[in-house]
């Protein structure tokens, strides 16, 4: 079995940073990419970045472009996501997930390739 375990979340002000963590664990898995989601109340989970190790791709949801970076390190499997200038709409439950399926090149960026799931960790941001 294999677990994600995610660390960083918190409240923050407008304009704050917060670094989210994961680390994925457990029984040996293709890992083709991992990324972060979040899902807001009443909101359908979206994606927020995602990194493919192969060539070492990122993918950023255009709300968070200039403000969120994503770093990883294929070989511990874990991922790190540094927000900046966070706005109240960032306020959501982030969650970390790996994928053993996204094989083509932009798979990637759609949540249906991801197989493992943190089980999320809220940031909230306050006005």
């Amino acid at each position: 079995q294999v677990q994600l375990v995610e660390s960083g979340g918190g409240l923050v002000q407008a304009g704050g940073s917060l670094t989210l963590s994961c680390a994925a664990s457990g029984r040996t898995f293709s890992n083709y990419a991992m990324g972060w989601f979040r899902q807001a109340p009443g909101k359908e989970r979206e994606i927020v970045a995602a990194i493919r190790w192969s060539g070492s791709n990122t993918y950023f949801a255009d709300s968070v472009k200039g403000r969120f970076t994503l770093s990883g390190d294929n070989a511990k499997n874990t991922v790190t996501l540094q927000m900046n200038s966070l706005k109240p709409e960032d306020t959501a439950v982030y969650y970390c997930a790996a994928s053993s399926s996204a094989v083509y090149p932009t798979a990637y960026r759609t949540r249906g390739s991801y197989d493992y799931w943190g089980q999320g960790t809220q940031v909230t941001v306050s006005s």
